[in-house]
C-alpha cells in the first residue's frame, strides 16, 4: 500500500507516460489513486472546452484505483488509467457508437482489447467521443492546440484526451485514417496495427475488410507496452537500435494533394533522420498502387452500407445526412465493382514486399497539412487510405514545429506483420526528430 504522497504525486503526474507511471506504481512511489485523481482534475479543467469524453466513469475509476493500491500488481498496466473509444463495448459503461440511436446502449461484455487491458491492471476512465459510427460526421471534440480546429476523426476524443494529458493511453480504430489523422492533428503518437493483428471482437464494424485496432500514446514505449498486453505477450522494453534504419521516402500518387506546410515538414523530418544516420532513399511504387486509394473508398462505402441496413431502414431520421449519403452510395455500388476493388488491393499487397525490399520502413506524409477549421469537417483521409487498404502497420510521429505552429506528423509504414520492427524504428526516429521515446 502506498503511504503519504510522494514528490511525484504532488507534481503533474497526469503528464507521465503509461510505462513510467506503471513502474512508479509497482515501486510504491506513486499511487494509482493519485494518478487517477490527477487525470480527473485535468479533465475537469479542460473538458468543457475540448469535449473529449462521451462518458466519464469517475467514481468507478476512483474505486478501482483505491483497490489497486491495496493489492499486489495484477499485470503490467496495474493502476494505470486508459481511455476507450466509444465504439468498443464495455460491460460497465454505455457504448453509444457516436449515434443518438444508441444513447442508452449498455453492453453486457467488454470488447476483447478492453478485457485484456483490464486483466493487465488498467483502469478505464471512460469512453471517448467518436464520430458517428466511426465514420465522418464529427462529434463535439475540439483540437487541444486550437479549439477552432478539428482534432480529426473518427478517434477524435481519444487523440484529444492523450494530447491534453487527460489519460496516458487510449484505444482507437482506423478504417481510412481514423488513428493517423487525429494523432497527427493533435500531436501525439498514433499506431495502426497490421490488419487482423489485434482483436476487434466487441467493436462495432464499419467496413470489415479495413477496420483495424489502433493505439494513441505520448511515447512509442507505451504503444509497445499496450500492444504486448493485447497479444498476451510478456512486455519487454523496445530494443535499442544498434544501426540506423534504412528508410524510403514514399510520396505516393497523393503527393500533389499535400499542402506546402506538409511538404516542408516532410523534407525537414527527412533531413533530421539523415543527420541521425538513417540510410534514406526515394521509393517510387509501381503503377498498380495508384488504384489502391480509390479502391479503398469503394470497399469502405460498399461494406458500410451493408453493415448499417438496420439503421438505414428502421431509424433513418436519427442518422446524419452525410452518413445516409454514404450508405445510399454504397448500395449503388455493384458487387462486381466491389470485387474488382478487392482484387486491385490484393495485387498491390502482393507487390509491396518487393517494392520495399531495400528499406525497413517507408516515410510518408500523415496528412495533407495542419488541422483544418472545425467547420470544415474532420480533414481529408487521403494520405492514409492506401496503407489501411493494404493492411500495413503504420505509426504517426509528430515532427518538431516552432513558433506555436499547429502539429504535423510523418507516417512510418512497414510490411504486414513487421509491427515490432516498425516500433523499434519509431522509437529511434522520435529521438532523431527531437522527441522523447
Amino acid at each position: 500500500m502506498v503511504g503519504e504522497a510522494t514528490e511525484t504525486e504532488m507534481n503533474e503526474c497526469h503528464e507521465l507516460d503509461a510505462s513510467t507511471a506503471a513502474t512508479l506504481i509497482r515501486r510504491g512511489e506513486l499511487s494509482s489513486q493519485a494518478l487517477v485523481v490527477a487525470c480527473l482534475a485535468r479533465i475537469d479543467a479542460r473538458e468543457r472546452e475540448l469535449g473529449a469524453w462521451q462518458f466519464l466513469a469517475r467514481e468507478q475509476a476512483l474505486e478501482q484505483a483505491r483497490e489497486a493500491d491495496v493489492r499486489e500488481a495484477r499485470g503490467p498496466l496495474h493502476g494505470v488509467p486508459i481511455a476507450v473509444k466509444d465504439v468498443f463495448d464495455t460491460f460497465d459503461m454505455p457504448t453509444t457508437l457516436g449515434s443518438p440511436i444508441y444513447t442508452n446502449r449498455q453492453p453486457r461484455w467488454d470488447a476483447a482489447c478492453v478485457a485484456a487491458a483490464r486483466a493487465a491492471g488498467a483502469i478505464p476512465l471512460g469512453k471517448t467521443v467518436t464520430t458517428e459510427f466511426a465514420s465522418y460526421h464529427p462529434g463535439k471534440t475540439r483540437n487541444p492546440h486550437d479549439v477552432s480546429r478539428t482534432p480529426g476523426g473518427s478517434s477524435s476524443g481519444s487523440a484529444a484526451a492523450i494530447a491534453d494529458f487527460m489519460a496516458p493511453l487510449a484505444f482507437g480504430t482506423q478504417t481510412a485514417a481514423s488513428v493517423t489523422r487525429p494523432a497527427a492533428f493533435c500531436g501525439v503518437i498514433g499506431y495502426k496495427a497490421t490488419f487482423g493483428e489485434l482483436p476487434l471482437s466487441g467493436v462495432r464494424p464499419l467496413a470489415q475488410s479495413l477496420d483495424t485496432l489502433g493505439i494513441f500514446a505520448r511515447s512509442v514505449a507505451d504503444v509497445a507496452l499496450l500492444r504486448d498486453v493485447l497479444l498476451g505477450a510478456d512486455p519487454s522494453p523496445l530494443p535499442a537500435s544498434t544501426t540506423p534504419p534504412r528508410l524510403g521516402v514514399c510520396r505516393t500518387s497523393s503527393w500533389p494533394l499535400a499542402e506546402p506546410v506538409m511538404r516542408d515538414a516532410l523534407q525537414a523530418a527527412v533531413a533530421r533522420l539523415l543527420h541521425a544516420g538513417a540510410i534514406v532513399d526515394e521509393i517510387e511504387l509501381p503503377d498498380a498502387f495508384c488504384a489502391v486509394t480509390d479502391a479503398q473508398q469503394v470497399i469502405m462505402t460498399y461494406e458500410t452500407a451493408r453493415n448499417y441496413v438496420f439503421e438505414m431502414t428502421q431509424r433513418p431520421d436519427d442518422l446524419s445526412a452525410s452518413f445516409r449519403a454514404i450508405c445510399e452510395a454504397g448500395m449503388r455500388i455493384e458487387r462486381t465493382t466491389y470485387l474488382d476493388a478487392l482484387r486491385r488491393v490484393a495485387e498491390a499487397e502482393r507487390m509491396l514486399p518487393d517494392a520495399m525490399r531495400d528499406c525497413d520502413a517507408l516515410v510518408t506524409p500523415a496528412t495533407r497539412g495542419e488541422a483544418p477549421p472545425i467547420e470544415a469537417g474532420t480533414g481529408d483521409p487521403v494520405m492514409s487510405r492506401m496503407w489501411t487498404a493494404l493492411g500495413t502497420p503504420t505509426l504517426a510521429l509528430p515532427v518538431p514545429r516552432t513558433g506555436g505552429a499547429l502539429p504535423l506528423a510523418v507516417q512510418l509504414v512497414a510490411n504486414r506483420h513487421a509491427d515490432p520492427r516498425l516500433l523499434e524504428i519509431g522509437a529511434w526516429a522520435t529521438v532523431a526528430l527531437g522527441r522523447a521515446v
